[in-house]
């Protein structure tokens, strides 16, 4: 039984990737900072529901000793929530993009650390992007060379660069962050067109299902690993 933690997965990718996880037999705590839209999903997916809002200390602590508590381990963590901040950047817009693309991977990773070691196989996934690559962003080839994501595009910079960090310094668990492809989510829709949450999820599902012997410190994307 692969206890798995996702937050942010009421809705849009992180529902999908509790759906397609649940099939695998992963029991799957569906992470949300609002009760009755997470508890509505849970019921609908047939998970677990924690209140979880990836912006606050007590929130990320009582969601963790609520999993403690049931299962005493967690075995995969996903890192969905986050947000994509339009208009002109500015500080308060700022300082949540980071704290919820960024700052809230720490949080939600340092409260997990203990459950994780207790696992036989621990993964954590980190939805990232592209569009936060050195290399994809400076490619006119690329479609991140045209995307006007400057604080979205930082964030998750920065939350590669954590996934890669801590695969360093806590080499017992496999980090490794995603690119899910562009999706058609609420929090794209100012962006034409997408794929579907259910196809961008496989490759979220493929990196929380990896063996003991998978890569770790990466950023992948459906074909595998990525520049950066």
């Amino acid at each position: 039984m692969t206890v798995t933690l996702i937050t942010g997965a009421n809705k849009g990718l992180g529902f999908e990737t509790a759906k397609q996880l649940l099939a695998l037999g992963h029991v799957v705590y569906v992470g949300a900072r609002d009760a009755g839209r997470g508890e509505k999903a849970a019921a609908e997916l047939g998970a677990r529901f924690v209140q979880l809002d990836v912006t606050d200390d007590a929130s990320v602590s009582g969601a963790l000793a609520a999993i403690d508590a049931a299962e005493g381990r967690l075995d995969v963590l996903v890192h969905n929530a986050g947000v994509l901040p339009g208009g002109t950047p500015d500080g308060p817009s700022a300082l949540r993009a980071f704290d919820t693309n960024a700052v809230g991977v720490v949080r939600v990773t340092e409260a997990a650390l203990p459950l994780l070691r207790r696992s036989s196989n621990p993964t954590v996934v980190t939805v990232s992007s592209s569009a936060g690559s050195f290399w994809a962003v400076n490619n006119p080839d690329r479609p991140e060379y045209h995307l006007p994501t400057t604080l979205y595009s930082a964030s998750k910079a920065a939350a590669t660069m954590l996934t890669v960090q801590y695969a360093k310094s806590e080499p017992g668990i496999r980090f490794n962050a995603v690119e899910p492809g562009f999706t058609a989510t609420d929090m794209t829709a100012g962006f034409e067109g997408g794929r579907t949450p259910e196809e961008s999820a496989r490759t979220i599902v493929r990196l929380a299902t990896l063996g003991p012997d998978g890569p770790t410190g990466t950023l992948q994307d459906e074909n595998g690993v990525l520049a950066w």
